[in-house]
């Protein structure tokens, strides 16, 4: 993944872990962190698919993470003092791909399977195993983070976009979604 991508995918994953946290311990953090980073590395890759894709949102910013705040009621307990300047480099549509990803082992799949179509290609994403084959231990270590009812107002954002981009019909989304 080029390293364009990287500020926007360590704080979409970051802020991912914090509105989903990991189960308590070491190992469970980290593998939530494994599974809330490749989701959004995927979601990276397909949301800027291309070089000039990559070098607009350098240009104008990816937007921050205020509107997620609003939707997961965050919003509403300001924090004090400055924000911390990750917050800066959230992607409101790739944190959302992500949720869907991280939902739907499934659509997971069909999204890795895509990203050969991108210019990033599939070199920088590595195995998707723990998105598209969960083990009960990745579901143990994040439970919050694989929730699709946790996660559905996230997702829902921007569910439909992905679903599109990649022809995907509303079955393949979580139940009872469209």
């Amino acid at each position: 993944m080029p390293s364009d991508l990287s500020p926007v995918i360590a704080a979409s994953a970051r802020w991912l872990l914090s509105a989903f946290p990991s189960a308590t311990g070491p190992l469970d953090g980290a593998l939530a962190e494994a599974q809330a980073r490749h989701a959004a590395t995927i979601a990276a890759a397909l949301r800027y698919p291309t070089a000039l894709d990559t070098e607009l949102l350098m240009l104008l910013g990816p937007g921050g993470c205020a509107g997620l705040d609003a939707v997961t009621g965050a919003g509403h307990h300001p924090r004090p003092g400055p924000a911390p300047t990750w917050r800066t480099q959230v992607d409101e549509v790739v944190v959302s791909w992500a949720a869907c990803l991280l939902a739907d082992p499934d659509l997971a799949a069909l999204a890795a399977a895509c990203l050969g179509a991108t210019h990033h290609g599939t070199d920088g994403v590595g195995d998707a195993r723990r998105l598209t084959v969960p083990s009960p231990r990745d579901h143990r270590a994040a439970p919050l983070l694989r929730h699709p009812d946790l996660l559905g107002p996230v997702a829902d954002l921007h569910r439909q976009t992905l679903l599109g981009l990649l022809h995907a019909g509303p079955a393949v989304g979580s139940p009872g979604r469209t």
